[in-house]
């Protein structure tokens, strides 16, 4: 036998385990069947998907999973950004250029002499 020990965490504690331990089957009453779980949540806005959507939907809310798109898009603008890709940077040096060569000269402020 191994010297490994094995360890679930229970509550906000750890406890040991055998090693053929297999955890409980999950609590099926947490799971959302049909609107149970809207009924359960005693919030008089809603019992139901339906009136949770048309609730969302009238005070112009939304919810988390209708952002997965943006997120990915943003993540990817994120790390263009962070490895120094601008897609900007030619624009405005090919317009830097074309400004110098029509004689705009940038002055100097004292601080920077």
């Amino acid at each position: 036998m191994s010297g490994r020990k094995r360890y679930i965490a229970v509550g906000n504690r750890w406890v040991e385990v055998s090693n053929d331990y297999t955890p409980e089957p999950p609590d099926r009453q947490n799971l959302l069947w049909n609107d149970r779980q809207y009924q359960d949540m005693n919030d008089p806005r809603f019992n139901s998907r339906e009136t949770h959507r048309e609730y969302m939907r009238r005070n112009g809310l939304t919810t988390a999973d209708d952002f997965t798109g943006e997120w990915a898009t943003a993540a990817k603008k994120r790390e263009e950004f962070y490895k120094g890709i601008d897609p900007n940077r030619g624009r405005d040096i090919a317009r830097a250029a074309e400004r110098v060569q029509q004689g705009y000269r940038p002055r100097r402020l004292p601080e920077d002499v």
